[in-house]
């Protein structure tokens, strides 16, 4: 598949010590798309820097608003596949291009599959979503899909699912998935959903609401 096809949505919030190697990398396989979500730092000085599309938000809206952010823009400018990455090196860009493999081989969404799960609400999750659809990692940040599958919903996320609705749209109507394991790399900041009992409350809300 042609590069410029390939639409990298990368969302980043205070990401600056990170978002320059992650988008030089993953340039290699397709179009890097950073949704800085008004950072206070210079995310989006090296992000752009090293060649990515910039998305600013003005006010902070969160990962969900920022994949949708990434995944309109990605459509606007007529990617066929949009593969999400998280933007502070858990994820090697390298991995990209088996994603890109499987949605050239028929499938229609790709979900990773993380060496390890550090929350226990995130088992939960995946207990109920394995048990439903067969995913393992629902709440994995490296995922794939063909531009179909979102034209199908018409948005990415419509509540606060932390990255999951689109994926179990996907899955309740039977389009086709693939899932790939991966080890993850070791965190260079902060977690995204914030302190242990703050980020399992906040999953343990979008499983509800998801599930």
């Amino acid at each position: 598949m042609d590069r410029s096809k390939i639409g990298l949505v990368i969302p980043a919030y205070n990401e600056a010590n990170t978002i320059f190697d992650v988008v030089k990398a993953a340039s290699k396989y397709g179009r890097p798309i950073v949704v800085n979500d008004c950072s206070n730092d210079s995310t989006a000085e090296l992000a752009l820097k090293a060649g990515a599309t910039v998305v600013n938000h003005t006010v902070n809206l969160g990962y969900d608003g920022a994949l949708n952010s990434g995944f309109a823009r990605a459509h606007k400018i007529g990617c066929e596949v949009i593969i999400t990455l998280d933007a502070d090196g858990q994820h090697n860009p390298k991995l990209i291009k088996s994603f890109i493999d499987a949605l050239e081989n028929g499938s229609d969404m790709v979900l990773g599959i993380r060496s390890n799960k550090p929350r226990f609400s995130e088992h939960l999750f995946a207990l109920a979503t394995n048990k439903k659809f067969g995913i393992k990692d629902p709440l994995c940040g490296m995922k794939g899909y063909s531009a179909k599958v979102y034209e199908a919903l018409g948005y990415f996320d419509s509540y606060e699912s932390i990255g999951t609705e689109l994926m179990l749209f996907a899955a309740s109507n039977n389009f086709l998935f693939t899932q790939i394991f991966f080890n993850v790399e070791e965190r260079q900041d902060r977690p995204r959903f914030g302190g242990a009992l703050r980020s399992n409350l906040k999953i343990l809300k979008a499983m509800s609401l998801s599930m």
